[in-house]
């Protein structure tokens, strides 16, 4: 811990799952993903997240910049029905396996996430101030 600092670390993040891709009966839309946010239950609970960016993270076999860890950045488009669920579009199309995995989102204090803390699942990042 930093010094001078007391009591706990503020929270910065929100757990979520991707669900999969937006579809029709026939057409699947790889372009734009599902995401259902923890503690977001209904279409007025999105608001709020409209907008902020989110950062996929997975875990690659080879090295780039010193690390195995790579990113897929995207942005909160709309809700999706009435449950909470959000749609969001990442600069490149979201790998199958991602979905269905549980998610962890972490972020700055600004609309766009900065650093990200790489654990053994995939994470989204969310900035939850302002």
């Amino acid at each position: 811990m930093v010094k001078g600092r007391t009591g706990q670390r503020v929270r910065l993040y929100v757990r979520g799952t991707i669900l999969g891709y937006k579809r029709s009966k026939s057409n699947q839309y790889e372009t734009t993903s599902l995401v259902q946010i923890e503690g977001v239950n209904t279409k007025e609970d999105v608001a709020w997240y409209a907008g902020k960016r989110m950062a996929y993270i997975y875990k690659a076999k080879t090295k780039s910049n010193e690390t195995r860890y790579r990113c897929i950045w995207g942005k909160v488009t709309r809700p999706h029905g009435n449950s909470g669920v959000v749609r969001a579009k990442f600069m490149s199309n979201l790998p199958p396996e991602s979905m269905c995995r549980g998610a962890r989102s972490e972020c700055s204090c600004t609309r766009a996430a900065s650093k990200v803390r790489i654990r053994k699942r995939l994470i989204f990042s969310i900035c939850l101030a302002g």
